[in-house]
């Protein structure tokens, strides 16, 4: 029996990305994750988290090794879009500063990997995974393992990476 023709992909599918590295950056802890969608759902391709050192080994080498990370995974994993977490307000301006250093480092590797960048408000990730902007970090890490079939406990940063990721994906389905 012959094969019915194939749908052509309409602009907004074709623009959708097919692979989504989400970034919740830091200078000691970075965590990324890449997710794709499939069907109405996403799913897990990798993720893991950055070791850059404690707050003793210098910023610089700490960003440095952030980059290295980031550009491997990107390496390795192809995604077509990053996802990164926006700054939040805290209360230590100190704290940050350093923070939009790490930030910084995630934005020159997408760009660098010539990677589109879409940035997410922290309550708006919280939103999206856990249905309100006041969830805390566990609810998300618990929503994120269900959304993803995760099995085993996945460190904070990480599942906050996968929930940008997931945020984006779910974005470009409702812009299509």
């Amino acid at each position: 029996m012959p094969r019915p023709p194939r749908r052509k992909r309409s602009a907004a599918e074709a623009a959708a990305p097919s692979r989504v590295l989400g970034i919740d950056p830091g200078t000691r802890v970075t965590g990324w994750g890449i997710v794709e969608p499939y069907g109405p759902r996403a799913r897990l391709i990798a993720s893991g988290v950055i070791r850059a050192g404690t707050s003793k080994v210098a910023l610089e080498t700490r960003l440095a090794k952030v980059a290295e990370g980031l550009s491997a995974a990107i390496a390795e994993h192809a995604p077509t879009a990053v996802a990164v977490e926006d700054l939040f307000h805290h209360k230590n301006a100190r704290s940050a500063l350093v923070l939009g250093h790490a930030r910084g480092v995630a934005l020159l590797v997408a760009a660098q990997a010539s990677l589109a960048v879409h940035p997410y408000a922290p309550a708006l990730v919280k939103r999206t995974v856990a249905g309100k902007g006041s969830a805390t970090k566990g609810q998300v890490a618990k929503l994120v393992s269900v959304i993803l079939g995760l099995q085993a406990a996945v460190p904070e940063d990480e599942t906050d990476a996968l929930a940008v990721a997931l945020t984006h994906v779910q974005r470009a389905r409702m812009m299509r």
